[in-house]
């Protein structure tokens, strides 16, 4: 284990976070609500550990996959642990485990919330919390490749750690070419929705939040109603669509970009994906029309919702917990699919349930024809036994982390009803955020102990990093013989 190289790269990762605030102490100073001295304090705590750690490159700077995941996993805490301490300082969060819950909800881009009135945080304090949604969307080491030069070597192992999916690999030659056409395509989608929010009629501040929640398919907002505050089908419906979109695999845009638009449209995943976004409205449509008696109602909340679960966004205009109890499963269905591999969205992914669902086809055939030679194809490519062995062993890692985090929250608050803490464990560990009964879409996670929220933000790292990060963090056979 290169424990030097891990601490170089952290603290480099640090310096970028300090980095990073400066737009939110630039409205703390405009608009003088208190958090200003909160925000330059934290930045140069940041900048002083950060420079600290890298102000010496180790002699050795090989890094391989375990150094990868565990630096993965050390970043995305510590940034969380960081980035907390504005809202502490400035009083806006005073209890520690609510900021550090917070945050990490708005990096993992859960959207979950322990707050029951965000209008009254201070301005500055709100756009961290969205903008924190739009760097954790793409992925934080991600932004770190593209703005800070790295081997290439390096990058690879980190955005395989980092990148959601079952596999992760270079768009052009060079990894911080990657990165950067990534976080352009990103940057530009964000612009054009922020455009699109500004002539719906929503305020300047609500529209660059809102599209740093929708870009990282984060869904915090910066009013105690939601979207439901502004009661516009036009916003519905452009933000149904851009979640959509930035729930779509981020490779198919730079294959468009190139001019490859069949190939892109091609894609197994993508159809699969409209296939299920497609059918996933309708059932909820129908199943909600007693409650709207319209159609156009019905079909407008059902596409919000589906848009807004499938790409784990967590945004909501309204309280879907009081639909019926088929709308109930088909949402929760989709919380475990999530979205397409490669975007900011959370969940299994569509490519792994492809995969999952053709691998079972495939061994029943060999089965029943024992001598038969099955392969496992996605968009016409065999898939490669390596990749079929990790996508079985996440969803067991899948399922195990379900269970026990569920166990352990009826442990630590056994007055909440099984509901509460399954679909509080689902949303968390999806990346999703709202969640049904007491952690509904009206409701918050405020309810919940210390303890809870803790394990709750344990799930969704877990869920964001896609298990094996901070599971490899934490065990005792990761820092053992280790070297440097």
């Amino acid at each position: 284990m290169n424990k030097r190289m891990i601490v170089y790269l952290l603290g480099r990762i640090l310096t970028v976070e300090a980095v990073l605030m400066a737009p939110s102490a630039v409205l703390a100073a405009i608009y003088g609500e208190g958090d200003l001295k909160a925000f330059l304090f934290t930045m140069l705590l940041l900048a002083v550990v950060g420079v600290s750690l890298s102000c010496r490159r180790p002699k050795n700077s090989a890094i391989f996959a375990r150094e990868g995941l565990v630096t993965v996993a050390a970043a995305w805490i510590l940034i969380s642990a960081f980035g907390a301490l504005p809202m502490v300082i400035s009083g806006a969060i005073p209890s520690y485990v609510d900021a550090l819950f917070e945050m990490i909800s708005g990096f993992t881009t859960t959207g979950a919330s322990i707050l029951p009135q965000v209008e009254t945080l201070p301005h500055g304090v709100l756009f961290w919390r969205s903008f924190s949604h739009w760097v954790g969307g793409m992925g934080v080491l991600v932004f770190v490749m593209a703005v800070v030069p790295m081997s290439d070597n390096r990058s690879m192992v980190l955005m395989r750690a980092e990148v959601p999916g079952p596999v992760a690999g270079k768009l052009v030659p060079r990894m911080r070419s990657t990165a950067k056409l990534l976080y352009g395509v990103y940057s530009v989608m964000t612009v054009v929705l922020i455009v699109l929010l500004l002539f719906g009629g929503m305020p300047v501040f609500d529209a660059v939040c809102t599209a740093f929640g929708t870009a990282g398919t984060g869904g915090f907002s910066v009013r105690n109603a939601g979207i439901a505050f502004y009661d516009s089908a036009y916003i519905d419906v452009v933000l149904s669509i851009f979640m959509l979109l930035f729930g779509v695999n981020f490779n198919l845009y730079y294959l468009i970009l190139i001019g490859r638009v069949r190939e892109a449209l091609r894609s197994e995943e993508l159809r699969w994906f409209g296939i299920i976004v497609a059918a996933s409205v309708c059932i909820i449509a129908v199943d909600i029309f007693a409650s709207f008696q319209s159609v156009g109602l019905s079909l407008r909340h059902a596409l919000f919702q589906v848009s807004s679960i499938i790409s784990t966004t967590g945004f909501a205009t309204v309280d879907f917990a009081q639909w019926p109890v088929l709308s109930h499963e088909v949402l929760l269905l989709l919380m475990l699919i999530g979205s397409c591999a490669g975007s900011t969205g959370g969940g299994i992914k569509i490519s792994r349930v492809v995969i999952c669902v053709k691998s079972f086809a495939a061994e029943l055939h060999h089965m029943l024809h024992p001598h038969a030679v099955t392969v496992v194809r996605l968009d016409r490519k065999a898939i490669d036994k390596e990749t079929l062995i990790g996508t079985r062993n996440y969803l067991i890692g899948y399922v195990l982390i379900i269970i026990l985090v569920s166990l352990l929250l009826a442990v630590f608050d056994d007055a909440f009803d099984f509901l509460t803490h399954f679909s509080a464990t689902m949303a968390c560990f999806n990346n999703i955020g709202p969640g049904l009964s007491v952690v509904g879409p009206m409701s918050n996670y405020a309810a919940y102990s210390p303890a809870s929220k803790l394990l709750l933000s344990l799930a969704m790292l877990a869920g964001r990093l896609e298990v094996f990060p901070i599971v490899l963090l934490f065990s005792p056979r990761t820092w053992r013989r280790s070297a440097g």
